[in-house]
């Protein structure tokens, strides 16, 4: 499945045998969609979210609170409520338990945390899988990833430009087409409560497990991910569109996967550890990858 800024991307005006209107029917895209074009964020709003991203990557236990307290300590001059606003349009919420952010829809189903207690003990044991913010120059996208927390692989991830569902979905198929894990966990947000994501996990018979609520330090392992992918490459790059940011963390996860050695995998690579029992899966994580490049 294709993300929807993939699909906007593959309209083509002037087109004599499809009409505009053809073309959005069968891409699944609203008309209306191709004519708005939303105010782009000021500079002093992508600055604040930009600096709040930074404050949460080294501090994740932070709250909107502190992160207020910060952002006031520096000099920018902004309520909570503010700030509360912006975490949740970037989709990041303090690992301390509290207020949270990554809210179920209304009726979605919720899972129990299946991992109590429990560790990973070998590939395919336990995927996790989280939504992140990544800053370009005048804006930011989302990234999805998929990690095995075993390993720490990187099944699979995506970026799209807004935050709804469908990206999610594309990272979903990918990394199912590939493997299948036997617990799949995530937080308890809208899109981890879906009905189209949870009859994906269902149909693959997946034991499906979601974090206690404010409990962010359930899938630690993303977090740690999070955090490796901002100081070793967002932080380092100043992205200048959603396609060269594409392409800086494409590269990136060849190198996370296949080149990083890992501290907590006796210097192994991720991809080392995950392909004692995986190697389709890597020859074809590696063909895919490289279509990116």
């Amino acid at each position: 499945m294709l993300s929807r800024s993939e699909r906007l991307a593959m309209i083509e005006p002037g087109l004599p045998e499809l009409s505009i209107r053809t073309q959005a029917e069968l891409l699944g895209i609203s008309r209306s969609s191709l004519y708005y074009s939303p105010l782009p964020p000021s500079p002093e709003e992508v600055a604040i979210k930009h600096r709040i991203d930074e404050i949460y990557t080294r501090w994740p236990f932070y709250g909107s609170r502190r992160i207020t307290v910060v952002l006031n300590q520096e000099q920018n001059m902004i309520s909570r409520p503010t700030v509360q606003r912006y975490m949740r349009e970037m989709g990041i919420a303090g690992i301390a338990p509290g207020p949270n952010t990554s809210k179920p829809a209304p009726k979605h189903k919720i899972y129990p945390y299946l991992l109590r207690n429990i560790a990973a003990s070998f590939p395919n044991h336990v995927w996790g899988i989280d939504i992140t913010y990544v800053r370009l120059h005048g804006g930011w996208i989302y990234l999805v990833a998929i990690i095995d927390w075993f390993s720490r692989f990187v099944v699979a991830w995506e970026v799209d430009q807004t935050l709804e569902l469908p990206f999610v979905l594309v990272a979903v198929d990918r990394a199912l087409s590939l493997s299948t894990p036997t617990i799949w966990n995530s937080d308890q947000g809208s899109h981890f409560t879906s009905s189209q994501y949870l009859e994906r996990l269902l149909a693959a018979n997946v034991q499906i497990s979601m974090d206690g609520r404010g409990r962010a330090a359930d899938n630690i392992f993303t977090e740690r991910l999070w955090r490796s992918v901002k100081y070793e490459e967002v932080y380092l790059n100043d992205y200048q569109s959603p396609r060269e940011a594409r392409l800086g963390l494409s590269r990136y996860f060849h190198f996370y996967n296949f080149e990083r050695p890992h501290q907590a995998l006796n210097y192994q690579t991720p991809a080392a550890v995950y392909a004692e029992n995986n190697q389709v899966m890597l020859y074809s994580t590696l063909r895919k990858e490289s279509t990116l490049q």
